[in-house]
């Protein structure tokens, strides 16, 4: 009889229905593995707080519960019911609650919030407030505060995986837990809004599990308007306020941006600045007299990826309350007028020099020796490049002629880096022959390798990208990559790949040429050519690698002009370093424009060759060296 009594295990009781009223009245039982839940109805709050004592709790009306409060001196009767909540909450951060208290609290705290007793229009603008406080930026930090610690409750460390899902009428929740083994792909979504991120990392550094929840209040935008942004212009809430937490995880620390992909709540009919912003609650600083400004909303840590009528891309390196505000204005407008100009003559005079580079390369009378094709071609990707630019705005509305350019587009950026590699690959081969006291044959690679290197490789580049993600190309602002999962990695990647190889070969490059610069020092004219050589090498590293670089630094006003006017003048650089300063292109001027041969020219221009001639030279001074008899 022992032994089959310790064999089975009796069924799970479910004391809910056995017990009518088990929990008391105006209250909900539910029925769990081995135990059972109470909660109280939409509209009655526990007397115990969050926590249900068996046999000692009752449900308790929300207004009687208020009524009964006695506030210390200049606090309402709401804020203190909302500050004890969350005292409770935080004295506890080891609970674990069920569904049904965690919805039930949250939507108490809501209700004596005032959260829902503002029309949507006031809720939009915040410019209303008829809550406690005296206005919503205090009592939307506590609930804030009180929704984080209540969802947090949600997570039982000890459940292992879990995806679960919330709704009410006031909120919605999605949860998910994972274990060092989970395949999921860490996309949370609620009404419409949906945040990725790499739970995976988290979880290696948390004993191998890590939990996020993605939640958002109805209403909440009532408390937490859209004028609480520090700035001039005029400001309109576009999605829902949401937020994100990571419960019961030691280790927080991103190893990558969360995005965040926020519905609008309206489609869009007027142009406006989008702004990704989260909820900053630095609460001493509105105690200490800065008229609540420690409680505002901040643009910090957020950015926006890319937006349409529909939705926008967020990226955040932190994760709190986010929401989706849209700013309208005289001063809001992301296009700077004198910017654009700036930018428009600038393309405009890099055109010109880059088509003078390109007949000069195709129609003037090289050296033999001096393979130009890199060059050439560098400067006919980069040409069309930049046309494509100029030219990009005017087929915005067309879907698929944007795509179309911007594919093309994609393909000439590529080419252009790979072009830029080329060439410092072919200077480094040449200082390599030089540095073997080896007089120059032929510079450089073969032309069908150049070839195939310079635009097989990038063909095979946005081939791949377009068969991946087929409607990866085009745009809202521009005809450029969509940002949506990474795919403009499909130009980064090549593109710090190239400036981290470009980098790598000036500076292997320069340690090459030192011993031929040390025997040069003793002769006046080719110490002159030595810094001569140094100058164009150097010219040619900027000009190739370090323009793109600035690319990168876009916060500020100073590097959004730096890159504009660097940019640019691309070609500029590239006629005056290969063209203007080569004697033997100057000859071909001077022939084509009638000119004498005695005409007056600057000495120090006068024999100013070529790189290629300028090591050639070298190569020969260091061989005759060589060869004369000690």
């Amino acid at each position: 009889m022992c032994i089959s009594q310790c064999l089975f295990l009796p069924a799970d009781i479910d004391e809910c229905a056995n017990t009518p009223g088990l929990c008391g009245l105006h209250s909900v039982c539910t029925n769990a593995p081995g135990t059972f839940h109470c909660s109280c109805v939409d509209g009655y709050f526990s007397s115990t707080g969050v926590l249900w004592e068996t046999d000692v709790t009752v449900c308790e009306s929300v207004d009687d519960v208020l009524a009964a409060i006695v506030p210390p001196e200049g606090q309402s009767k709401e804020m203190y019911f909302l500050n004890q909540m969350n005292q409770q909450l935080m004295e506890n951060p080891d609970i674990v609650l069920p569904a049904g208290s965690v919805t039930n609290s949250l939507s108490t705290a809501l209700k004596v919030s005032g959260v829902g007793s503002i029309s949507a229009q006031q809720a939009s603008t915040g410019q209303v407030w008829s809550g406690p406080g005296k206005d919503g930026r205090e009592s939307g930090s506590v609930v804030l505060k009180i929704s984080e610690l209540l969802v947090n409750a949600l997570v039982d460390p000890s459940q292992g995986r879990v995806n679960k899902t919330i709704h009410t009428p006031e909120l919605d929740i999605s949860l998910q837990v994972i274990e060092a083994n989970s395949t999921d792909t860490s996309s949370l979504s609620v009404r419409g809004n949906t945040m990725d991120i790499n739970l995976k990392a988290l979880a290696r550094n948390n004993n191998g599990t890590a939990s996020a929840v993605f939640l958002t209040v109805s209403g909440m935008e009532s408390l937490l308007g859209a004028s609480f942004l520090q700035t001039e212009n005029h400001t309109e809430m576009l999605s829902d306020v949401i937020t994100a937490t990571l419960p019961k995880i030691n280790h927080t620390q991103l190893s990558e941006p969360v995005n965040f992909t926020m519905s609008h709540k309206r489609r869009l009919a007027e142009p406006g600045l989008m702004t990704c912003v989260y909820w900053e609650d630095r609460g001493m600083e509105s105690e200490n007299g800065t008229g609540g400004k420690g409680r505002h909303w901040s643009v910090n840590g957020c950015w926006v990826v890319f937006s349409d009528e529909n939705y926008t891309v967020c990226s955040c390196s932190h994760l709190s309350t986010f929401a989706l505000i849209m700013q309208t204005g005289e001063t809001v407008s992301e296009d700077n007028p004198f910017l654009e100009w700036v930018n428009r003559v600038c393309v405009i005079v890099g055109l010109v020099f880059f088509a003078l580079a390109i007949l000069t390369f195709l129609l003037c009378s090289w050296n033999p020796k001096i393979n130009n094709t890199a060059r050439l071609h560098l400067c006919l990707c980069l040409f069309l490049s930049h046309l494509l630019l100029l030219l990009d705005y005017t087929y915005l509305t067309h879907k698929l002629v944007c795509s179309i350019m911007a594919g093309l587009l994609h393909f000439l950026v590529v080419a252009s880096f790979l072009w830029m590699l080329l060439e410092a690959l072919q200077l480094y081969l040449l200082v390599q022959r030089l540095s073997r006291i080896q007089i120059i044959q032929k510079e450089g690679l073969q032309k069908k390798y150049l070839f195939l290197i310079g635009y097989g490789i990038p063909l095979v580049i946005v081939g791949v990208s377009a068969a991946v993600k087929r409607d990866g190309y085009g745009g809202y602002k521009v005809c450029w990559l969509k940002p949506e999962q990474y795919f403009t990695w499909a130009v980064l990647g090549p593109v710090c790949t190239v400036l981290a190889l470009n980098w790598i070969l000036f500076c292997v490059t320069i340690w090459s040429l030192r011993p031929t610069l040390a025997n040069m020092k003793s002769d006046v004219s080719q110490s002159k050519d030595t810094r001569l050589i140094i100058f164009k090498i150097l010219a040619q590293f900027v000009i190739l690698g370090c323009t793109w670089v600035l690319g990168l630094f876009q916060s500020t006003m100073v590097f959004k002009y730096l890159f504009i006017v660097l940019n640019s003048q691309q070609g500029t650089f590239l006629y005056i370093v290969h063209c203007l300063f080569n004697k033997e292109v100057r000859d071909e001027y001077r022939k084509w424009l009638g000119c004498s041969s005695s005409s007056s020219t600057p000495d120090s221009m006068k024999e100013a060759p070529s790189v290629s001639e300028d090591l050639d030279k070298a190569g020969e001074e260091r061989q005759n060296k060589g060869s004369r008899p000690g």
